[in-house]
Parts: structure tokens; C-alpha cells; sequence
């Protein structure tokens, strides 16, 4: 029984390591905002193989989705009619909040309170982060 519990906790505690290194690389990341769909899911299979695209079928709008296998992390890439990113939204545990927001302190320029902006090609982009009851999430997508 105590050997059972403590491979319950190793197995919990190198899930939580993955989490975080996943939440580092995904953050840390290229803004793919204004790449095709085509260009997002090379540059995922090359850099993000720890992360699975998930098939989504959806009639009102187009998306590119991608977790990892212990479904802590979810990444969402919104594309617009001609399927280009429009926006980007990644979805992770509430108890990375103080983490990620030191992540997009170091990162961008910070706006607001939880707001940080991104400058790239001539164009400016919003960073928010929002707190749900159990979440967090950071968006990404062009000023407007």
C-alpha cells in the first residue's frame, strides 16, 4: 500500500515538472499570431512534440488545438476565413498564475494590470491574462 502511494506521488510530482516545462516552452514561444495553419502545425511537430493536435470539428469557426497528454495544458489557435491566426489562447492550471505572470513581466511591455503588449512587423499585439476559479489563460491577438 505505501509503495502504491508513493508511486501515486512520484508519478504526480514528474507530471507537475512536465506541466511546468510545457508552460515554459509555450509561453516562451514564437507569437504565431499572422502565420498560416499550415505554418502553425509545421512549426509545432518541430518545435512542441510533447504536444498532441486534437481534432476539432466546429461550424462556426476555425481552430487549431494541441494538449498534452495529462490535460493540464490546452493551446488554441483561432484562424480566420482564409485560415490564418487571428489570436492564440493557452489554457493552464490557476497555480501557475504568479509563474506565467513573471513570464510576461520579463517578455512585454506590461499595459495594464495582467495586460502586456508584443511588438512585431510594424504591428502591436495585446497579451492578457485572465483567472478563472480552477484556470488561467493568456491571449494573444492584434490591437485594434
Amino acid at each position: 500500500m505505501l509503495l502504491r502511494c508513493l508511486s501515486v506521488l512520484i508519478m504526480r510530482c514528474f507530471t507537475l515538472l512536465l506541466f511546468i516545462l510545457f508552460l515554459n516552452l509555450t509561453i516562451s514561444g514564437q507569437n504565431l499570431v499572422g502565420y498560416s495553419g499550415k505554418e502553425i502545425v509545421k512549426y509545432m511537430k518541430e518545435n512542441y512534440k510533447e504536444l498532441h493536435a486534437e481534432k476539432v470539428v466546429n461550424k462556426s469557426f476555425k481552430y487549431l488545438k494541441y494538449g498534452d497528454n495529462s490535460e493540464s495544458l490546452t493551446l488554441l489557435f483561432f484562424l480566420d476565413k482564409d485560415s490564418v491566426c487571428s489570436g492564440i489562447r493557452m489554457v493552464c492550471d490557476i497555480s501557475l498564475k504568479p509563474q506565467k505572470t513573471k513570464e510576461l513581466n520579463s517578455q512585454f511591455s506590461k499595459k495594464d494590470e495582467n495586460v502586456w503588449t508584443d511588438k512585431r512587423d510594424g504591428k502591436n499585439y495585446q497579451i492578457v491574462l485572465k483567472e478563472d476559479s480552477w484556470s488561467c489563460s493568456v491571449t494573444i491577438q492584434a490591437e485594434k
